[in-house]
């Protein structure tokens, strides 16, 4: 089973999510749509599905694109997962939400909403403390992503995680058929 986690201002119906289902079928794959920007929440209703999916099937791996990156290292932590990828993840995101404080509109849900300080600073409390544990993880980074700085994941993982990392690509990542791949000969 893959639990795929989206980013902010997106959704378990969005591309990377679809592109997984069509590719890797007939693994079974589940991309609920969380809201990503209320970390609490998120945490909460993320963790339910986890123990439900949990108790269907013992080899759980999660991928997480940027936000659903910084949920996935967290929830990886909580929960027995047998492997954990994270594709240009925000793994401070603290550090980087607070240039879209304010207004925001998910782009595949058309939901608007309010981005506050308060919900930026609750994504402190989700942050881990050390990579260097059980959880086996594979980071696919794209060097051009112009949202995050893919040093900051490359640096947390270079010794304890698999780092895979591309020249160029952007933040949406340019790079699924490596994706899949990896997956395809790891699952």
């Amino acid at each position: 089973m893959i639990l795929y986690l989206h980013g902010l201002n997106s959704a378990g119906t969005a591309g990377k999510a679809v592109t997984l289902r069509k590719s890797l079928a007939p693994i079974p794959i589940t991309s609920p749509t969380y809201p990503a920007h209320r970390p609490k929440q998120a945490v909460a209703e993320l963790s339910q599905l986890i123990q439900r999916l949990i108790s269907k099937d013992s080899k759980l791996v999660i991928i997480g694109s940027s936000m659903g990156g910084f949920y996935g290292q967290y929830l990886a932590r909580q929960f027995p997962v047998a492997r954990l990828i994270l594709i240009n993840p925000a793994l401070k995101p603290w550090e980087l939400l607070h240039r879209r404080e304010g207004e925001q509109q998910n782009f595949v849900t058309g939901e608007r909403y309010i981005l506050t300080k308060e919900d930026i600073q609750q994504t402190r409390d989700y942050a881990i403390k050390t990579v260097n544990d059980h959880v086996p993880t594979t980071l696919f980074l794209d060097k051009g992503d112009e949202t995050i700085d893919y040093q900051v994941a490359a640096n947390m993982y270079r010794n304890t995680g698999e780092l895979i990392i591309f020249e160029g690509g952007d933040h949406r990542f340019q790079h699924m058929k490596e994706l899949i791949t990896y997956i395809q000969a790891h699952y």
